[in-house]
C-alpha cells in the first residue's frame, strides 16, 4: 500500500536530498565553504564571459595615491569577473571601506565596460603614537603606516588624540609664519594642550587656554628679540602672566660666571 501511494521518483529525490545534505555538512565542518562558493562564482563568471559579458574596459577617475590595480583589488574585481554577475553595490561598499577612499560609485555599462569613480582622502600629516608613525588625513583617518618617502614633508603630530585635533591647531599655527617656520613637530600633551618642538630642539610649552594669544606673543618676541635663536632649551607659557625660559647648560654657566664677576668685593679685600 505504501509503495503504491509514493510519487514516482520519490526514492531518487530523497537520495539526492540526503547526498546534498551530506556534502553541505562536510563542507561546513571542513571549513571549505569559501572554497566552494569561490568555485561556484568562478564557474558562473566563466559562463557569463563566454556569452559576451566579459569586462573588456575599466575607467577609474579620482585616484591619485592608489594605483588602478589597487582600486580593482579593493573592489573585488579580477580577471575572472564578469560584468553580468558583478555586484556593483558590494564593490562600492568594499571601496568605501578602504581608508584611502572617502566615497565611490560603481557603474556597469553593458556589455563590457566598468566605470569606477572614487574620491580619495588627502594625506595631511604624520601621526606618531607609541613609537608608531602613520599617515593620516585631515579628519584623523589613518591611511597607512609611514613607509613611503613621498610623505616626508608632511607635518609631524605626536600623542594620543593628536590625529583628530591637529587640523584645527595647524590651521591656527599657520597664521603665525614666524613661529610655524621653526616648528618641527607638534605634541598633544595629556589630551588637553599642545607643545611645540622647534627644529633646534627647543620645547615650547603652550597653555591650555588662550593659545592664539600665546602664539602671537611668541611671534612678536622672536621678531623683536630673536627669542628662538637664543641659547635656550625650553620656553614655558603655561602661566598666563609670565613667560619662562630655560637656558642651556652652557648658557646657564656663562650667566652664573657673569653675575659672579659683577658681585661687589668685600671691604678690605686686596
Amino acid at each position: 500500500m505504501l509503495e503504491r501511494r509514493l510519487p514516482r521518483f520519490a526514492g531518487l529525490a530523497v537520495t539526492t536530498f540526503v547526498l546534498i545534505g551530506a556534502v553541505a555538512l562536510g563542507v561546513a565542518k571542513g571549513d571549505h565553504a569559501d572554497d566552494v562558493l569561490g568555485a561556484l562564482s568562478d564557474t558562473r563568471n566563466a559562463a557569463a564571459n563566454a556569452i559576451g559579458f566579459r569586462i573588456t574596459s575599466v575607467a577609474i577617475t579620482g585616484r591619485k595615491q592608489l594605483t588602478q590595480d589597487e582600486v580593482l583589488a579593493v573592489g573585488g574585481v579580477n580577471g575572472r569577473s564578469s560584468l553580468l554577475f558583478l555586484d556593483a553595490a558590494s564593490a562600492r561598499d568594499k571601496l568605501k571601506a578602504d581608508p584611502w577612499i572617502a566615497d565611490a560609485t560603481v557603474q556597469k555599462l553593458y556589455p563590457g565596460r566598468l566605470q569606477i569613480d572614487i574620491t580619495e582622502r588627502k594625506p595631511f600629516a604624520l601621526w606618531q603614537e607609541n613609537g608608531r608613525v602613520s599617515v593620516i588625513s585631515d579628519d584623523g583617518t589613518v591611511l597607512e603606516p609611514y613607509v613611503a618617502r613621498r610623505f616626508v614633508t608632511l607635518p609631524l603630530v605626536v600623542g594620543k588624540g593628536a590625529e583628530t585635533r591637529a587640523r584645527d591647531f595647524l590651521s591656527l599655527l599657520a597664521q603665525y609664519p614666524q613661529v610655524r617656520s621653526q616648528v618641527k613637530a607638534i605634541v598633544y600633551v595629556g589630551e588637553r594642550r599642545w607643545n611645540l618642538r622647534l627644529a633646534d630642539g627647543v620645547d615650547v610649552r603652550l597653555p591650555e587656554f588662550e593659545v592664539e594669544k600665546a602664539l602671537a606673543t611668541l611671534s612678536k618676541m622672536d621678531k623683536e628679540t630673536g627669542l628662538f635663536s637664543r641659547d635656550i632649551t625650553a620656553i614655558d607659557m603655561r602661566l598666563p602672566d609670565r613667560l619662562t625660559v630655560r637656558l642651556s647648560e652652557a648658557a646657564a654657566k656663562a650667566r652664573d660666571e657673569l653675575f659672579k664677576d659683577k658681585k661687589p668685593k668685600k671691604a678690605g679685600a686686596a
